[in-house]
């Protein structure tokens, strides 16, 4: 069953999702994630991109690339329950975009977020 995804948007939001201390780096992208108490299974998703990525427009695909990556895997098979910050990385706007969901993939798998869905697609 695919879960809706939601923005995180408040810098509060995000540093509690830093604090959660669970994450992966990949190539292609930073990947935090943190539980959350409340009875909402929901999946909660924020982005960003700093500087070092580059200019205004090269940061802003930077986004737009996590955001498409995050809008196909995560709500099949992130845990639900769980905020996650997708950081961008050097190679984000440049990495083929295969490889970018193969990245998403397997920090999931490493932070324990992983679930198979048998009906999604």
């Amino acid at each position: 069953m695919k879960a809706r995804l939601t923005r995180l948007k408040r810098r509060a939001e995000f540093l509690r999702v830093a604090g959660g201390r669970r994450k992966w780096a990949a190539p292609g992208l930073l990947l935090q994630a943190c539980r959350r108490e409340a009875d909402d299974d929901g999946i909660r998703v924020g982005f960003t991109a700093s500087r070092k990525v580059g200019g205004a427009v090269i940061r802003n695909r930077a986004r737009r690339r996590l955001r498409a990556a995050a809008e196909r895997i995560l709500p099949c098979h992130a845990a639900r329950g769980t905020d996650y910050v997708l950081i961008a990385r050097a190679d984000t706007p440049t990495r083929p975009f295969a490889a970018l969901l193969a990245d998403l993939e397997t920090a999931l798998k490493r932070i324990g977020a992983w679930e198979e869905a048998s009906s999604c697609r």
